[in-house]
């Protein structure tokens, strides 16, 4: 293979493969590397496999609910079907020869390797060293943390990896971590029989949404016979036998089969090399600028710049990188990004909470809604919990945040997410007209709360 081509990409999950094979399809010269495989996290380990488990899980609850409502059923959950649809619908037995035959049809060239930059414009793999006459594109993603805890190196530990991958499941599990992939695998074994158990060193899970979220989660993981462990540190981890034993600074040891990391998840920059591209490798991220440049002749995409872990900006980026690296006059970054963690009640939210606009120095005003109490939410009668929450800039007129929690809360977040990015008037969202009986109609009884 020759060691020189127009443009290299270091990393090929969804945002890198899509900026190699559109660039490879208008005919420039292309090398993707990767040391794992081409797809990424997403559709091995993330996005795809998790939501199979969720919607198997969320269908075990479905069924529980009927009695009193629709029937009488027995429930015989059985996790061997989940892992075989894993296997043969999500990953492939975790084999990317599909993927990368795909990208190389389009002209790409593909090396398997641990890249590392050398220089601005060099990336070497295991000794050999590549060069791009035209750029470099950082897509190397992030890897999980973990905490510094006693004892945890002793332990066989599982991190997000092991727990899709699993073909049995443990009779109890202990989650260091409650957000967004913490809570949602824990709800997803427990509703298969799995006695789990929750610490989260902040006060509430999903710290990073409105504390509303955490509560009414919490409380729901709790009916389900979830522990949960919120403002607990973990002190200490141990072997106990053929268990794990869990040390909290507040409450008992917890003693399980299976402890799982979920504490987050952060780049390796100096890993990356790139200092010797002149970028920061004790910065959190890798700072880029609208068009997804990180330095001359340097792009960065995806979960490396820290601008949000989603696929869906991953492949936003992606795409305006892209542009720009084929001279192509690039969109303007959408500011509007939308997060929906999946557990049940779904949590959508996107802009701004009601805490950081207020610290923005903002005058805001505050429009809620309970799902329960809409006519949607009363027909539901059970697995109904959630809210919608609407942060207006009062000045302005218009939203800047929005939350919406509940069966649909994903799916009711994309109105939502339109009116925060085109800045619609609040006053014009309150003339729309809510189909009825919906639980985006929750969305209109905020707005009439706004007003108030």
């Amino acid at each position: 293979m020759s060691d020189r081509a127009d443009v290299i990409v270091l990393g090929m999950g969804i945002a890198g493969e899509l900026v190699a094979s559109g660039l490879a399809e208008e005919g420039l010269d292309v090398i993707g590397i990767d040391g794992g495989l081409v797809g990424g996290e997403c559709p091995y380990w993330g996005c795809i496999p998790t939501k199979m488990m969720i919607r198997a899980a969320n269908l075990l609850a479905e069924a529980r609910r009927i009695p009193g409502i629709a029937g009488d059923v027995t429930v015989t959950p059985n996790w061997d079907f989940v892992a075989a649809r894993i296997r043969d619908e999500a990953t492939d037995d975790w084999d990317d020869r599909v993927a990368v035959e795909r990208y190389e049809r389009k002209g790409g060239r593909f090396v398997r390797g641990v890249g590392r930059l050398v220089a601005p414009n060099s990336v070497e793999v295991a000794g050999q060293r590549f060069e791009a006459s035209r750029g470099v594109v950082l897509a190397t993603g992030t890897s999980p943390v973990i905490p510094p805890i006693p004892g945890l190196e002793t332990v066989d530990y599982w991190t997000n990896r092991d727990a899709v991958a699993a073909k049995e499941l443990p009779e109890s599990l202990v989650v260091l971590g409650g957000g967004a992939i913490g809570a949602e695998l824990a709800q997803v074994f427990a509703r298969f029989g799995v006695r789990v158990a929750i610490v989260e060193a902040l006060d509430r899970l999903l710290p990073l949404e409105e504390p509303e979220v955490g509560l009414l989660l919490a409380d729901v993981l709790r009916r389900e016979g979830i522990a949960v462990h919120a403002g607990s540190r973990v002190a200490s981890a141990r072997i106990e036998g053929d268990q794990i034993a869990v040390r909290v600074d507040a409450g008992p040891e917890i003693v399980a089969d299976r402890l799982l990391v979920a504490t987050g998840r952060r780049p390796d920059l100096v890993a990356l090399g790139v200092a010797n591209a002149g970028l920061d490798e004790h910065a959190r991220w890798i700072s880029v600028d609208a068009r997804l440049r990180a330095a001359e002749g340097i792009w960065a995409i995806g979960d490396v710049t820290g601008v949000g872990p989603f696929t869906h900006v991953a492949v936003h980026q992606a795409r305006i990188a892209l542009d720009d690296i084929l001279g192509r006059n690039p969109p303007a970054a959408s500011q509007a990004i939308p997060r929906v963690t999946f557990t049940d009640p779904e949590v959508g939210s996107v802009g701004l909470s009601e805490t950081a606009a207020r610290e923005t120095g903002r005058r805001v005003r505050i429009g809620f809604a309970d799902v329960q109490s809409s006519a949607r939410g009363w027909l539901h009668k059970v697995g109904n919990e959630g809210f919608v929450k609407l942060v207006e800039d009062e000045d302005r007129g218009v939203l800047i945040g929005a939350t919406a929690m509940g069966p649909a809360g994903g799916e009711v977040l994309s109105m939502l997410t339109l009116a925060v990015e085109a800045a619609i008037p609040t006053r014009d969202l309150r003339r729309m007209i809510y189909a009825y009986p919906t639980f985006h109609r929750a969305v209109e009884d905020a707005l009439a709360a706004l007003a108030r």
